[in-house]
């Protein structure tokens, strides 16, 4: 708002005096109306809050209701373990929370601590948070902005606000500016914004918002209001949890209504029904998805990922749009010169001599009041590099021509000038705006002659500097003038020009190259100017054409209809403020996307939070760009992200391996279950065998397909899946059903086995019926469901050797890349014998002793799911 009024028009609204300041008494006064000038502190969540949310979640509802069941059967051991994986969840997601809570602390830590205030005609120093809005504050280098200012007075005034713009070079300030509408924060001339840093000059400005109304507090509202949505994957297992808490009460239902139709004994049909339902659940589900997200992370650390929320590992695997800043994250976040005009030709900064250019090097390096290697201006600072790179160092060149007098730099000339003593003479240079400087130029030096500068010369070196302005290169020139008593900027001689720009990173075009042929989408969301932007994204071949370039100003003048109607096509968002990238990353997912937010400053963090996945820069970015993230690169590669995206697609890959084998196993359990009853015969299983095998059994070889390692180079060659993409989907539910009703079948076959053979040899007829006789009267039933127990188990881990990779020969798998898997079925069989041969768990379990001729030939029988694996390889060529 501010932005467009004038000084004069801003001291009557805020009714303050930019030479007496605000009277003591008046500060208390608006002190008492507006509150300090702090950020908000959000009423945190206490732990049992935390803990609450992240017990409501279906999957977590089923579990409990399967604790409920177990302590209903007096089997206390499940109902303990039951409980253990629920807490085992619930403490992991209550580590991953407060991530806002975490974000306006950071935010809080870049607010200035004092400010320099005038009040009734005195200068003071006081705490910011003090600060109210009309308060006049006197600004210096070196000082952090303590609040949002309408600047009165600017001398040479520069801030650096790339943490709110994305622009890496200081902004010139110009109290004089008035705009004549409402701007994005990077065109305000005339204003200075809260936690931003003064590079240079010193200056004065009223306070114009304080706290939460200032930019930086905007930001911070946007980051504690932000929502955190559900990953693709938790809502599939949510749909899952729904779906299978739904079969567990309607197999209950059915089973009553067999018990009725079949006039069986209703209690202990309830018993039956309970067990029954509890088949239906994969106890140990949320703890395998869990805990292979958690041993995921260990392995994204190696590609120098941090991952700060658990379930957005697995989200990177269906990214299809990358949003990213340009300043620090595509390119360098450090001004060099790229090009030179020098002896009226143009040059590459590595064609620069030291005998040649001595002159053009002498003149930026002593008219120059940087520091190397960080203290100053960054074009400044670029300029010390260039000559350093050429053999040449300020500190030779000021030993040699010391610094006598200057003229500072300041907006209206657009330059600046030093005067040096040198070998006996006076020499002093001027840089600045090639346009100004050569208005003051009366000859040019070329190959160490003057000479007088003609229309020619003119006409070369103005399409010199077009051509540096057309490739996005910020441009300054450089004059001399020898002889002279005092600086005097006329009659120069014009030496040549450096076009600069803050250069990609190297490692970048090939990564969007990369993501191009991976179906992943690049845009370009950045604070700087439309013609930096679209030089540096046409380079990285993100746009090819202005087309596909949008400005913040065009983005405000559209509504969110308009948005989506062109989105698909914009590749490049310049000059765009915090707001507005937060609606374009939500215009994006409104498309369909799935969509990750990289940055590094205070601007991205509400984009960062909105996106589906929020990437921070570890070395260079802020504290609250990192803490409103997902993830954290922690060598501030862009390059990184495409290594992160192929883990993150290995992984869901692995996750749904596993979801498949612990729901097909559980298919199984109750296809064995409800086709007994069917039957009218007794339950092949009791409630403690099927608790078992999902918590015990099935986890191990679930967690061993979770860490598996797959071919991510062919998974890059594919587009992303579709974040509504079933787990069943691309023979997904075949395989559930297949695999379910295979290990029924001989689960089936194994509990039968001993009546049938008996049957047989006694020439009795055989049916169901005299199934079940046997089964009571000779005392079998026992033994009987031993049998099924054990080949339920075990042919669930040969089963699990197959899931690694269902279209090639278990003989031709690379078994080194994944020896937990073979230790997972080792120690699977283990625990299976444990619970028939240990006589504890033979009383806990109601198992009986197997002889080793029992053993082989059930063993034999379970191997028929890998058997399977090996037909359905064969016969899919």
């Amino acid at each position: 708002m501010f932005e467009t009024k004038s000084v004069a028009e801003t001291k009557q609204i805020l009714e303050t005096d930019t030479e007496y300041g605000l009277s003591e008494t008046e500060a208390a006064v608006r002190l008492e109306k507006y509150g300090k000038n702090v950020l908000r502190e959000e009423k945190g969540k206490n732990f049992l809050s935390m803990l609450l949310e992240q017990l409501n979640e279906p999957l977590i509802f089923v579990l409990f209701v399967a604790a409920a069941i177990s302590m209903l059967l007096k089997e206390f051991g499940d109902t303990v373990i039951i409980l253990v994986v629920i807490a085992i969840n619930a403490v992991t997601g209550v580590i991953q929370e407060g991530r806002a809570i975490k974000a306006m602390e950071a935010l809080k830590k870049m607010t200035a601590p004092h400010a320099l205030v005038r009040r009734s005609g005195k200068l003071h120093e006081i705490q910011a948070h003090e600060l109210v809005p009309g308060d006049v504050v006197v600004l210096e280098a070196g000082r952090l902005v303590p609040a949002d200012l309408r600047l009165t007075k600017t001398m040479t005034l520069k801030i650096e606000e790339a943490s709110l713009t994305g622009e890496a070079v200081p902004v010139e300030k110009d109290a004089g500016f008035t705009a004549s509408s409402e701007t994005v924060i990077g065109d305000c001339k005339n204003m200075a914004f809260m936690s931003t840093n003064i590079t240079y000059g010193r200056g004065e400005g009223v306070v114009t918002a304080t706290g939460m109304e200032t930019q930086i507090g905007k930001i911070a509202g946007m980051i504690a209001h932000g929502e955190t949505e559900m990953t693709p994957l938790q809502k599939r297992l949510a749909e899952l949890g729904k779906v299978l808490s739904i079969v567990a009460v309607v197999l209950c239902v059915l089973l009553f209504l067999v018990a009725i139709l079949q006039h069986r004994n209703v209690p202990e049909m309830l018993i039956t029904a309970i067990s029954l339902a509890v088949a239906a659940v994969p106890e140990g589900l949320p703890a395998v998805v869990t805990i292979v997200l958690a041993l995921s992370v260990s392995r994204m650390v190696k590609v120098n990922t941090i991952v700060r929320r658990l379930p957005s590992v697995e989200t990177l695997g269906c990214v299809s749009v990358v949003c990213s800043d340009k300043t620090g994250t595509l390119t360098e976040n450090c001004m060099k010169v790229k090009k030179c005009y020098t002896d009226l030709k143009m040059k590459n900064v590595d064609a620069l001599s030291s005998v040649k250019d001595e002159l053009f090097l002498e003149g930026f390096s002593l008219c120059n009041d940087a520091v190397l290697p960080d203290f100053g201006d960054p074009t400044e600072l670029a300029l010390l590099a260039m000559s350093e790179e050429a053999g040449m160092h300020k500190k030779a060149f000021e030993q040699t021509a010391p610094r006598i007098g200057e003229i500072p730099f300041d907006s209206s000339r657009k330059m600046m000038t030093t005067l040096h003593q040198s070998r006996g003479r006076r020499i002093q240079f001027t840089k600045g705006s090639c346009d100004e400087l050569l208005k003051r130029c009366t000859h040019v030096y070329a190959e160490g002659t003057v000479y007088p500068m003609t229309a020619v010369h003119q006409k070369d070196i103005k399409r010199a500097m077009e051509t540096m302005a057309d490739g996005a290169l910020r441009v300054l020139g450089l004059a001399m003038k020898e002889n002279v008593s005092s600086p005097e900027e006329r009659q120069m001689v014009f030496i040549g020009m450096a076009g600069m720009e803050d250069p990609a990173r190297p490692e970048v075009p090939d990564s969007v190259a990369q993501f191009k042929r991976a179906g992943v989408r690049t845009v370009m969301i950045t604070g700087d100017h439309m013609d930096t932007a679209f030089a540096i994204a046409k380079q990285l071949d993100i746009a090819g054409d202005r087309k596909q370039c949008m400005t913040g100003n065009r983005l405000e003048s559209m509504d969110d209809k308009a948005l989506l109607e062109v989105i698909d096509d914009i590749r490049v968002f310049a000059r765009v403020s915090p707001k507005h990238k937060v609606r374009i990353v939500k215009a994006l997912k409104k498309k369909g996307n799935i969509v990750a937010m990289t940055g590094d400053g205070v601007n991205d963090a509400p984009s960062l939070k909105a996106a589906d996945i929020g990437i921070a820069m570890g070395k260079n970015g802020t504290d609250v760009a990192r803490s409103a993230a997902d993830i954290v690169l922690t060598d501030d590669k862009f390059s990184t992200i495409e290594k992160a995206i192929e883990e993150g697609r290995g992984i869901y890959a692995n996750i749904k391996k596993s979801v498949l084998f612990l729901l097909s196993s559980n298919f199984g359990e109750i296809m064995t279950m409800f086709a007994a009853i069917l039957m009218g015969i007794a339950a092949p299983l009791k409630a403690s065998h099927i608790l078992w095998i999902n918590l015990i059994t099935d986890s191990l070889p679930a967690l061993a397909l979770g860490i598996d390692r797959n071919d991510t180079k062919t998974m890059m060659s594919k587009p992303p899946r579709p974040p509504k993409e079933s787990l069943f989907a691309k023979g997904g539910l075949y395989l559930t059903l297949f695999y379910g009703a295979l290990i029924a079948c001989i689960s089936l076959a194994a509990f039968l086995k001993i009546p049938y053979s008996r049957l047989c040899m006694s020439g009795e007829q055989v049916s169901l019926e005299a199934i079940q006789t046997i089964m009571i009267s000779e005392n079998i039933l026992a033994k009987c469901q031993t049998y099924a127990f054990t080949v339920l188990g075990i042919s669930q881990l040969f089963h699990a050797l197959g899931m690694r990779n269902t279209e090639i020969s278990l003989f031709r798998m690379n078994w080194r890349d994944n020896m937990v898997m073979i230790g997972a079925f080792i120690f699977g069989v283990a625990l299976q014998v444990l619970v028939t041969e240990v006589p504890y768990f033979i009383t806990v379990f109601g198992t009986v002793h197997l002889s080793l001729i029992e053993w082989g030939m059930l063993a034999g029988l379970a191997a028929v799911p890998a058997l399977a694996h090996e037909i359905m390889v064969l016969t899919s060529k």
